[in-house]
């Protein structure tokens, strides 16, 4: 209690452990070494049609310049879907949508939905692991009472899908069937209005 009041009394320190910025900033180098390296094995070319695509008519660029890739280079041009799919989903970035009807012009719809899935699932995981990881320190450290209203607004009005990556203590958690099955289930929820919207690409 006596060394609690004396913290009290001082200048609250970084709420971020060495080991956790060491390992947010080995996540962020590993997407930077990924998405370089992909475009490092690339064949030479003119990229500058290279861009995340925010509207229809960019789709439609890109999907007219990765097209002449996708049959020469097909590995190349998964490896890098992929990793650029997973990027934006783990830090949010919007677009995925876009992405996602990328993948069934690029794949065809049962291959890019099945893409969409694993993506979208494995990029939600990485960006639940970093918030945790890295945002959950931060959060009780600037906004305490904020966090506590959210969490009590959680409780009462919970969800399967927040009860299930509640329940999750560790990466090896993840693979459980339940954490799996309610995984895919949010993935195809998600790619079922592209399904349903079959835009002529």
């Amino acid at each position: 209690m006596e060394g609690r009041e004396e913290i009290k009394g001082s200048k609250p320190s970084f709420p971020l452990s060495f080991w956790e910025v060491t390992m947010a900033f080995t996540v962020v180098m590993g997407f930077v070494l990924g998405l370089g390296g992909v475009y490092l094995t690339m064949p030479a070319s003119d990229y500058s049609f290279l861009k995340l695509p925010r509207s229809l008519e960019d789709l439609h660029i890109l999907r007219d310049h990765l097209e002449i890739y996708t049959s020469d280079y097909t590995l190349q041009v998964l490896v890098g879907y992929c990793a650029v799919y997973i990027f934006m989903q783990t830090f949010m970035i919007p677009g995925t949508v876009f992405m996602s009807l990328l993948a069934g012009a690029l794949f065809g719809v049962l291959k890019g939905v099945a893409l969409v899935v694993i993506t979208a699932t494995a990029g939600a995981s990485s960006c639940y692991f970093l918030s945790k990881l890295v945002g959950r320190p931060l959060v009780i450290s600037l906004w305490p009472d904020k966090l506590s209203f959210f969490q009590a607004q959680v409780i009462s009005t919970p969800c399967s899908a927040g009860i299930a990556l509640g329940e999750l203590q560790s990466v090896g958690d993840l693979y459980d069937f339940n954490s799996i099955a309610t995984l895919f289930l949010i993935g195809v929820v998600s790619v079922t209005p592209t399904l349903m919207s079959k835009p002529k690409l």
